[in-house]
């Protein structure tokens, strides 16, 4: 009798103890290994001003940006800042209206960024092209901006007069007035939001490099 009980004790038994401890030291460390690493690193953030002529489309693509609804979007009149996610960065980003009385009071809010995000109707008028041209340049060369990262779109390319990115490049005089400068020229459209976070994603690299460039005496 004492020979059956000792063999179904084992029977429940199937491995041994010492296998059992290793298993359970393995399951804990599994466990703390998931659970227990700590928070991720946070993610540096950078402080952007974002202008251009109204009806550019700043408002629409920055709310399409933080996932707004599109019901709820009006023209920025003044300015608003807006926290844009990505994977790698935050963007805080500063809006500021692009109406005619305002423009002049651009230079105000341009302290403190660390970059420069210029969007522009690539189907506009010949006259509000023109001043989206002087105004670009006038922030090209503005001290506090003029060594700063620039992302340029040339937004509104879903329609049919939009003029293409070469003829903005060549119509702005880019390569002469911004040679030396670290800019971006990219198309973009609402139609293609995947674009636009490339676009930006372009501009996290340059603000990244900016951060690791050596201090000069």
């Amino acid at each position: 009798m004492l020979l059956k009980r000792n063999f179904a004790l084992r029977s429940m038994i199937p491995f041994p103890p010492s296998f059992l401890l290793g298993l359970t030291l393995e399951i804990k460390h599994c466990f703390r290994a998931l659970c227990c690493k700590g928070p991720p690193p946070p993610r540096p953030e950078y402080d952007l001003v974002c202008i251009g002529l109204s009806g550019s489309g700043k408002t629409s693509l920055l709310s399409q940006l933080c996932s707004e609804s599109a019901e709820n979007i009006v023209s920025t009149t003044g300015f608003s800042i807006k926290a844009v996610p990505f994977q790698n960065a935050i963007l805080n980003v500063k809006e500021l209206g692009g109406a005619d009385n305002i423009r002049k009071y651009w230079s105000r809010y341009y302290q403190g960024s660390q970059g420069v995000i210029f969007v522009l109707d690539s189907a506009s008028s010949e006259d509000d092209l023109e001043t989206a041209r002087n105004e670009l340049h006038s922030a090209l060369q503005h001290p506090q901006l003029c060594t700063l990262p620039f992302l340029i779109l040339a937004n509104h390319q879903d329609k049919p007069a939009a003029r293409s990115v070469q003829e903005i490049k060549k119509y702005f005089e880019l390569e002469p007035l911004a040679r030396g400068k670290r800019w971006i020229l990219k198309p973009c459209s609402l139609d293609d939001m995947e674009a636009v976070k490339d676009s930006f994603s372009l501009l996290i690299n340059l603000l990244e490099e900016r951060d690791f460039e050596p201090s000069r005496m």
